[in-house]
């Protein structure tokens, strides 16, 4: 393959690598915000935690190939991104760790103003990535302040502008959504009843919020340019036909397939967002010619090359290993589940 087949192939595989993570750790994310408010006793939160105990971590594998996959193949964005978005990028790192140390610490002890401290840094750990990643998305898609040398020369609060919130948004609600439905599918009981509830109270302020996000995108955006026109209107329709199918299998109460209808929303926004930007990765509000491209951000091509052969030999692996999990840990938990060893 010649380099710039290998630029296109790389930011495609780093699309899939977002797509893998928004789906798995949407819901990852939903549960953990849920978490508070869905269990009323210690059992109740315990049984909530063991429904993403086996794969929480595995699930942010992709979030972390993704990075590393970025900063191999396009080191240029990499350092704009990681440089400009430092400050959001730092809160979500420590609220990542929050979340991780709250999963192994929270048995440590049965004391319940632990147990409660820990319940809430979960919840934390999750609020505070499925808001602020919605934020990072909307500003690269709406683009940011960078000048010829690739710098970002914008302030923390230009970031904050209501079109990247309202991204925040779309995927707080979203992910807890998601949440939702995957503890009702993976949790008996009384958190069943209460998850799916809360599903059917959801979802529509999620498309609400979705159709708003959707209209903004239309000014701030190149959602409708000639550039990539028919794959984003592909992706648009899909994701929207996705929502409609989830909305109308929760009010009819069949859960597995509602969830499966949220999670290709995810997917295909996801699918949207990078058809957005493509051959760009940070659009310049300054200057056009400014902005970060898959031809100017990029490794070279023996870089690629390599990495091509590593991805393509080990992600299949990976995907073998985490399909495993999820089958091995597929039976519905009850509230007595985890007594049972």
């Amino acid at each position: 393959m010649n380099w710039e087949t290998l630029q296109t192939l790389w930011f495609i595989l780093i699309g899939v690598l977002f797509a893998g993570f928004l789906f798995l750790e949407g819901f990852d994310y939903g549960v953990g915000i849920l978490l508070p408010f869905l269990g009323k006793n210690d059992n109740e939160r315990r049984t909530i935690i063991n429904s993403i105990g086996p794969v929480w971590d595995g699930n942010e594998v992709w979030l972390l190939t993704a990075g590393g996959a970025m900063f191999a193949a396009f080191p240029n964005w990499y350092a704009t991104l990681f440089s400009g978005f430092y400050l959001a990028l730092f809160l979500i790192l420590i609220a990542l760790i929050l979340r991780g140390v709250a999963f192994e610490f929270r048995s440590k002890d049965d004391n319940p103003t632990w147990r409660k401290l820990w319940d809430w840094s979960i919840f934390i750990g999750s609020f505070l990535p499925a808001l602020l990643w919605g934020v990072a998305f909307g500003n690269i898609l709406h683009g940011v302040a960078i000048d010829a040398k690739m710098n970002y020369v914008g302030s923390f609060f230009d970031l904050l502008n209501p079109y990247a919130l309202l991204g925040g948004v779309v995927t707080l609600t979203l992910f807890i959504l998601h949440g939702a439905l995957f503890l009702e599918l993976k949790v008996d009981g009384v958190i069943r009843e209460r998850a799916a509830q809360v599903a059917r109270w959801l979802w529509l302020p999620v498309t609400a919020v979705i159709v708003l996000f959707v209209a903004f995108s239309a000014s701030q955006t190149d959602l409708f340019a000639e550039q990539n026109l028919v794959l984003k209107m592909c992706a648009l329709l899909f994701a929207v036909l996705a929502l409609l199918w989830a909305g109308f299998n929760v009010y009819r109460k069949r859960y597995g397939l509602a969830f499966g209808g949220i999670s290709l929303t995810i997917l295909a926004v996801t699918v949207l967002i990078f058809g957005i930007l493509f051959p760009r990765v940070m659009p310049s509000t300054l200057d056009p010619a400014y902005s970060l491209t898959i031809y100017n951000a990029s490794s070279s091509e023996y870089t690629l090359s390599v990495m091509t052969v590593i991805a393509l030999t080990l992600v299949p692996i990976v995907l073998l290993y985490q399909g495993w999990t999820y089958y091995i840990f597929r039976k519905r938990l009850t509230l007595a589940s985890h007594l049972e060893y």
